[in-house]
């Protein structure tokens, strides 16, 4: 994170619940330009209906949110969409189109209503996709694509957005391992760059190597933030996960695994 960087995005005592159960208690986060926030949790705990709230896109029973110091309940989404974008835990396709045709769909916010795509666009669009390893597919139905290309489309639809908020929900879904952690050192350079990463992880040790600070949603209303090296032991995620984790010692980086089935 770059030290002294400006907020970007916060929220003010948050209350998330659904059904009448209360997922995620007065949540109280600022985020800066620079940082990647990690959000873990087991399935369940609220991360998905977090993150949509943050994006805007349900109501917060209590509480506020603000993008570049304005009012998100406020705030237009076309103009919205400038600034912050939402990677979805999956995406339905209903009608055919290619592959660059999807990646262009990033750059909507940034085109007027009755303008069509300038060569920028398709430059920033293409970019994007080379950055996934698609770019030999751009002409590709995206109906054809299998679950891990689709994936990779679906970040490099988010990356062509150039947003200063990139909200991810589990963007490392459907892919191996290797585009996991190209993923991540995409979104890591984003956020070096000057923009901000919100991301809920299954894997906490991708969380141990790109993540500047975490945020433990239990699942009850509880919630604990810090930074990723001081926030994360074995003691804090047995609790989260509900089953006993160990820490280990993998060239001079602690990690951490699931070493028991017995529910705590």
């Amino acid at each position: 994170m770059h030290e002294d960087a400006p907020a970007i995005f916060s929220c003010k005592d948050l209350t998330v619940d659904i059904a009448g159960r209360t997922l995620v208690e007065a949540l109280t986060v600022t985020v800066a330009r620079g940082e990647l926030i990690a959000v873990l949790g087991q399935n369940g705990s609220g991360k998905t209906l977090a993150l949509h709230t943050l994006a805007g896109l349900r109501p917060a029973r209590t509480g506020t949110i603000r993008m570049l110091g304005a009012d998100l309940a406020t705030s237009k989404r076309k103009d919205l969409a400038k600034h912050l974008t939402l990677l979805p835990q999956h995406v339905d396709d209903i009608f055919p189109a290619t592959v660059i045709e999807t990646a262009l769909i990033g750059r909507h916010p940034h085109i007027g209503r009755l303008s069509w795509e300038s060569q920028q666009d398709l430059d920033v669009a293409r970019a994007a996709l080379a950055a996934v390893d698609l770019h030999e597919l751009a002409t590709r139905d995206i109906l054809t694509l299998s679950g891990g290309e689709r994936r990779r489309l679906a970040i490099a639809q988010v990356l062509t957005q150039e947003p200063d908020l990139y909200i991810l929900d589990e963007p490392t879904n459907h892919l191996d391992p290797q585009h996991q952690l190209d993923a991540l050192r995409l979104f890591r350079a984003r956020a070096d760059a000057g923009a901000a990463v919100i991301a809920s992880l299954h894997d906490v040790n991708l969380a141990v190597r790109f993540a500047d600070r975490c945020l433990l949603l239990y699942g009850d209303g509880r919630w604990d933030l810090g930074n990723t090296s001081e926030i994360l032991d074995a003691e804090r995620l047995s609790q989260l996960y509900g089953t006993p984790m160990e820490a280990v010692t993998w060239r001079n980086r602690e990690l951490f695994v699931a070493s028991g089935d017995v529910a705590l």
